[in-house]
């Protein structure tokens, strides 16, 4: 999806700075630097759709701390090894890291995150205090490692081809019916590295009212069986949310796992057929997702000052109405009182053309639970690589 980022790059400022004052004030616990520095931002979760613009706005606001900023994008799985192997060697070149609730967990299990909370809480702005409600319940999962940046309630929906399709299932075992009837035509990502397949991973113990949703290992195992049998019917599984819907979006599947952004943003992009629909099963919950900012461990203080200011800049309103970008994280704002309309043009025609009304109702009615733990998260990864993905991995 990168002609969605070079769009978005194309943008004007649109969007003042007023907020800048603040956060000067937010970093000054540790020092900042005499000379500006050179920042080194890698995306593992597409977040640069959201945030890229209020990056450069900083770079542009604050000359004297920073000179320039790269942006480099890497799979989700890859990033906390190769960084484990950098501050092993003592050599760090990766200075900010934006990624969802994945690299967060496994960076967590590999202790590589630099700990931002409590001990630098002086240098970011109250967080408790202009979260979003589920925004700061997700905040919870990061453990201290890294800051919410973007949030929305996800999935996992069900996306299909109206003119292919036609009774969407409404129930699990409708699914696998469909599933079973039309070999091949339904597929879902490996969700290591996928948003709508991790929720939907996460989302089917509630769908299917296993035993314990939070404990993969002894609570799902009515989840385990359902997804052995929907994998028979399955081709194989991509190691990417984009590759579903190219397929999708081409004709040669019918059917695939998503959630509120990568429903609109694909439609948006021209990626899949403006009158491709959605529906839920029986049982469905929103599981909550979001991004995230992550320092690594192994940078020298006046460039940790520096990124700290530059999390606190990105949490302003102002810079938080970017976020709505062309609907990929729908809502996308992780903080309070921002609306669509200080979005620039481009998110608010994208999001009148390509929303679904009935998405204001959904995220009202339908109760929101976390994502696993990021521990659990990690081995229920591991569980479904072995279990489900190992034959049909690709």
């Amino acid at each position: 999806m990168q002609s969605r980022i070079t769009r978005r790059q194309a943008l004007g400022a649109g969007i003042g700075l007023a907020s800048l004052s603040l956060t000067s004030a937010w970093a000054e616990t540790l020092a900042l630097p005499k000379s500006p520095v050179t920042l080194n931002v890698v995306d593992v979760a597409g977040n640069l759709a959201l945030t890229q613009k209020a990056i450069q706005n900083y770079a542009k606001a604050k000359p004297e701390l920073v000179s320039k900023i790269s942006f480099t994008k890497a799979p989700a799985p890859d990033l906390p090894g190769k960084l484990k192997a950098q501050q092993d060697a003592g050599r760090v070149d990766i200075d900010l890291v934006l990624t969802g609730t994945d690299a967060l967990s496994a960076g967590l299990d590999q202790k590589i995150w630099l700990p931002l909370l409590p001990e630098q809480a002086s240098a970011l702005p109250k967080l408790d205090d202009i979260l979003l409600a589920p925004a700061a319940r997700m905040q919870g999962l990061a453990k201290g490692a890294g800051v919410v940046v973007s949030y929305y309630p996800s999935g996992p929906l069900i996306e299909y081809a109206p003119e292919r399709v036609a009774k969407p299932p409404t129930t699990a075992e409708e699914l696998l019916a469909y599933a079973k009837a039309n070999k091949d035509r339904f597929i879902y990502a490996r969700p290591a590295n996928s948003g709508p397949g991790r929720t939907f991973l996460m989302g089917l113990p509630y769908i299917l009212g296993d035993k314990d949703p939070k404990d993969p290992v002894n609570g799902w195992e009515k989840t385990w069986a359902y997804l052995k049998e929907l994998g028979e019917a399955v081709e194989y599984y991509p190691t990417g949310t984009g590759a579903t819907m190219k397929e999708f979006g081409e004709g040669s599947r019918d059917m695939t796992v998503s959630t509120t952004g990568w429903d609109i943003n694909p439609r948006v992009l021209g990626v899949v057929p403006k009158n491709a629909a959605i529906t839920t099963l029986k049982g469905f919950r929103w599981v909550t997702d979001a991004h995230y900012a992550c320092i690594p461990k192994g940078l020298p203080p006046e460039k940790t000052a520096v990124l700290l200011d530059l999390i606190s800049f990105m949490l302003t309103p102002e810079q938080q109405a970017y976020a709505y970008d062309d609907g990929y994280f729908y809502p996308g704002p992780a903080v309070k009182n921002v609306t669509l309309a200080m979005a620039p043009e481009q998110s608010q025609a994208a999001i009148a053309e390509f929303g679904r009304p009935e998405y204001e109702k959904l995220i009202a009615d339908i109760p929101t639970e976390l994502p696993l733990e990021p521990a659990k998260m990690v081995v229920a990864f591991d569980l479904w690589d072995k279990r489900i993905g190992a034959a049909k991995n690709k």
